[in-house]
Formats: C-alpha cells, sequence, structure tokens
C-alpha cells in the first residue's frame, strides 16, 4: 500500500528529540517494515536523528509581512504587525490555504500516488483532506492531543474562532480517525464524531532497539554514577511532566536513602528551572542532567537505571500515551507511576512497576525507596516488564492494527 503521511506540525520536526518526533518517526518506520511504501510531507525536517524509513518531502513555510497582511485582509481581520502572536498563527493561516497545491504539485512531478492518506492532527491545519480528495482516497486523522485546550492552557491562542473553525472542518472531511487514549477518543466524541469512525491505538516501542541486555557502564562512568542505585526520568522538561515534584521527592528520599542518583535524560523550557531547584536544594551531588539525546541512544542510558519514573500531576485531563514508559517496559525497567489514564493499564501494579495516587508526595517515595531497597524485586519487576511489551507493545503490532484501519472503505457518519 501506498501511505502518503502528513505532519504539518510547525513544532514536530521530523528528526527532532520530542516525543512528538519520535512518534511519527517510529510509526513511519513500522509501515515500512510492514511493507508499505510511504512518502512523508512535513514542515520541518529537524536535525539531530536520521530520517525515517521513507521518502521525505519538506513544504517549508514561506514567511512574509505581504503574505500576512494578504491572509488577515482574506479573513475580514484587522492587522497589527507589532502582534507577534497573532502574526505567528496568520503564518500557520497563510500556510495551510498553499499546502494541499505545493504538496500536490511535488507529488505530481514525483509521480506518487497515494493509496490512503494518513494525516497527524495540526493546529490551524486543514488541507490535508483535499489532498486525499484529489486522490479519491481514505483520509484518515490520528490526533494526539486537544489542540486548542493544550494551546490556550500552556501558550498562547489568539484567534481561537479560526482555530475551532478549521478543526471543525478537518474533523468533517476525515473519514476516520485514530487516537492514542480512550480520554481522546470521548474528546472526538464530544466534538461530535460518532464513535464507530474512532480506534484507540495506544503507542508502542521498538523492541529491538529497546531491550535489557545492554552494558550500563559506559553512561554509568560519564556521569560518574558508580554502583549507586539510579532512578531514570526521560522526556521533554515541560510543566506537566511534574519535574517540581519529582525533585521534592528526591529531596524527601535522600533523607531515607543517602546514595541514590538521579539521572534527568532529556531538554526542554523547564531545564534552567530544574538546575536552579537542584542548587537550592543541594541536590548537586544526586542528581546528573544529560540533556538531549539521539533517540538510538536512549537505550544505553536506560541500562544505567534502576528504575524510571513518569510523575505526572493531576491538574488536567490525562489523555497521554508516554513513549517513555514503553520504552522503559522494553528495556526491562519497572516504572513508577500516578494511577492515571492510561498509566493504569501499561504498569501492572506490583509486576511491572508500583503505581500510587496522583499527588501523593509521601507515596512517591515510598514506592521509589521500596524499589531501591530491594534489588531482587527490582529484577523480577523488570523482566515482567520486558516480557510484557515484547508481547503487546511493539510499535509493528500497533501499525498493524493502523493498517487494517487504513484499508477499510469510509464509514458512514
Amino acid at each position: 500500500m501506498n501511505v502518503l503521511y502528513i505532519c504539518a506540525d510547525w513544532g514536530i520536526p521530523i528528526r527532532g528529540f520530542k516525543g512528538a518526533s519520535i512518534h511519527v518517526r517510529e510509526f513511519v518506520n513500522a509501515l515500512t517494515r510492514c511493507g508499505n511504501e510511504v512518502w512523508l510531507l512535513c514542515t520541518d525536517r529537524g536535525e539531530g536523528n536520521p530520517d525515517p524509513h521513507a521518502t521525505v518531502i519538506e513544504i517549508k513555510p514561506q514567511l512574509s509581512q505581504e503574505r500576512r497582511e494578504k491572509e488577515a485582509a482574506r479573513l475580514g481581520l484587522a492587522f497589527d504587525p507589532q502582534d507577534v502572536a497573532v502574526c505567528h498563527e496568520l503564518d500557520k493561516l497563510s500556510y495551510d490555504t498553499e499546502f494541499a497545491a505545493r504538496a500536490l504539485a511535488e507529488l505530481s512531478e514525483r509521480q506518487f500516488r497515494p493509496d490512503v492518506v494518513y494525516e497527524r492532527y495540526s493546529l490551524f491545519h486543514a488541507s490535508g483532506g483535499r489532498i486525499a480528495r484529489t486522490f479519491e482516497v481514505p483520509y484518515v486523522l490520528e490526533v494526539n492531543a486537544p489542540l486548542i485546550e493544550e494551546q490556550e492552557r500552556h501558550r498562547v491562542l489568539r484567534l481561537k474562532a479560526l482555530a475551532q473553525e478549521m478543526q471543525t472542518r478537518c474533523f468533517r472531511e476525515a473519514d476516520s480517525f485514530i487516537t492514542v487514549s480512550e480520554p481522546l477518543k470521548q474528546y472526538l466524541q464530544a466534538q461530535g464524531i460518532a464513535a464507530h469512525r474512532v480506534s484507540c491505538l495506544p503507542n508502542g516501542v521498538d523492541t529491538g532497539l529497546f531491550h535489557p541486555d545492554i552494558d550500563p557502564e559506559p553512561i554509568r562512568t560519564r556521569y560518574s554514577l558508580g554502583k549507586q542505585p539510579v532512578v531514570g526520568f526521560l522526556g521533554s522538561l515541560k510543566p506537566w511532566h511534574g519535574m517540581d515534584f519529582l525533585l521534592d521527592a528526591m529531596v524527601q528520599l535522600r533523607r531515607r536513602q543517602r546514595d541514590q542518583r538521579l539521572l534527568i535524560v532529556g531538554d526542554g523550557p523547564g531545564l534552567e528551572h530544574i538546575r536552579e531547584r537542584v542548587r537550592d536544594n543541594a541536590l548537586e551531588e544526586h542528581v546528573r542532567l544529560a540533556g538531549k539525546v539521539r533517540h538510538e541512544e536512549m537505550p544505553a542510558y536506560l541500562a544505567a537505571m534502576d528504575l524510571t519514573v513518569a510523575p505526572y500531576t493531576a491538574e488536567q485531563p490525562f489523555y497521554f500515551s508516554p513513549l517513555k514508559v514503553f520504552e522503559s517496559l522494553a528495556a526491562g525497567r519497572p516504572v513508577v507511576a500516578p494511577r492515571l489514564g492510561q498509566l493504569n493499564e501499561l504498569i501492572d501494579h506490583g509486576v511491572t512497576g508500583l503505581l500510587y495516587d496522583a499527588g501523593d508526595l509521601d507515596a512517591f517515595v515510598e514506592s521509589m525507596h521500596s524499589l531501591l531497597s530491594d534489588p531482587r524485586r527490582r529484577i523480577v519487576m523488570g523482566a515482567n516488564a520486558r516480557r510484557h511489551a515484547v508481547a503487546s507493545l511493539s510499535w509493528d503490532s500497533v501499525v498493524a492494527r493502523a493498517v487494517k484501519i487504513m484499508s477499510q472503505p469510509p464509514l458512514a457518519a
């Protein structure tokens, strides 16, 4: 099957380090392994990691004041060049008006005709459906987050009505939907999408890349971890990942267990704040900050960890399908996480990790301490985690289900 995969999100560089970038690459790689020919249209190819196994076409935004003014006039909006947020949103709207034509020209020149258009939903983007209709093929839309609400909560959203209008148009064009969690399926139903048109496919993991048979010593030596028990965190350092909660827990844990270390792997807007917290709480001896790490190197970092944590807080609806949990389990590392959303299904409490009530700091500390103090229990849980990942969590099994959905004739609304 010829699959045209579209990722027009400006914030997802295909070669990047964030979870969304990894998701795109891993999904596309699994599609290719399943015998499909995949062409990937993207806004930002990025750098830092290899391209996925696909023909990648980068359709870069063409930014100019003239384009913004033209888009504002088309939409009947007053234009203020000093309003940075509105200018950025006008850039995205202008980009979307040209995206389909530019994409179709590229595909025509290279003589690629898809059997299905599969798009990762992006804010202020609604032209994927036009591409699918041009080829008269099914249009499958993957929804990974309630983007309007997320943008409004964590960033800035000035043209909300237009964002809502374009989302409605995009959803109306889609033949079927894939979400990574049940709360997102419920979100789509609240937008008027019939339940039978939405399939829930959680994320996956490359169980060949992530496995427990990796030497931990190179990373332990690089970060002076010695033989100390190591708690690991992997992910972008954003507010919803609970980094303050984690550091609060490490302060308490230090009083009970002086020899443990925390290895934080990742980058993001919260990095400088974490550095300040480490200094203010005199945790320099106990915390190591690795920064950005190429995805193919992540298994070596997991090998240096005795357990990993996913310290999400309960401040918002939990719609995530956390890649770091899948990768930790595949690497044979028990995971300590709150009882939130999909984490309840991913982690078998007492078997592949430990769950605690979200926001309960004492329970979080006790869970980590109990595993750090019992190496044999960690080893047993890690072996259970690996078996579970191989049996149920591989990207190949996830994408095989997605291919079945792509192959179906369009469903009636």
